[in-house]
């Protein structure tokens, strides 16, 4: 609250958020949709989200896909999708850098013990296993859904551990733990 001596401010002559965020850098713009790219996309679409233009989004689209941040796919027109073996990788170094290999084990066997405990209370071996509607009988059912959410990451959390435990890339996604 402004005091009484203080004029409030002048909203309007703010930059809106939107304006704010194309104010980056343009190779931190493209990453950043990149990063957000789910499904093979456009040069031109990529350029626009990231507001750049074509020429310049190609040039760091094909530094990014040396990199393996992201992949082309071929055809009329050239698209690109991010590389989720990318993100896992990077995922598991920065387990690494962060944590000593006695933390990573007593992190991931702290995360097996969720996971059985979630096992223990849908009597499920996996999130996917779990009736909503079954489960929600007992319980409330948004309750339930965050429950088994949290299991999912919790899944995920263990795989990604456990990579990092065993110095093995192919780890980072959601299954049954090798521990």
């Amino acid at each position: 609250m402004p005091g009484e001596d203080e004029e409030p401010p002048e909203f309007d002559a703010w930059e809106s958020p939107e304006e704010l965020v194309k104010g980056g850098p343009t190779r931190e713009r493209l990453f950043d949709v990149v990063m957000q790219v789910r499904e093979p996309t456009k040069v031109s679409e990529i350029a626009e989200r990231a507001d750049c233009d074509t020429e310049t989004a190609r040039d760091y689209l094909g530094w990014f896909t040396e990199m393996g941040m992201v992949r082309e796919l071929s055809g009329r027109p050239v698209r690109y999708e991010r590389n989720g073996s990318y993100l896992r990788w990077r995922r598991v170094e920065q387990i690494r850098e962060r944590y000593s290999e006695t933390e990573i084990v007593e992190r991931l066997k702290d995360t097996l013990d969720t996971a059985d405990a979630y096992r223990e209370r849908f009597d499920a071996e996996s999130p996917g296993e779990v009736s909503l509607v079954d489960a929600s009988r007992e319980a409330v059912v948004e309750d339930v859904w965050e429950a088994v959410s949290d299991w999912k990451t919790v899944e995920e959390r263990a795989a990604f551990l456990d990579a990092a435990r065993r110095d093995d890339l192919s780890g980072g996604r959601a299954g049954r733990v090798n521990a």
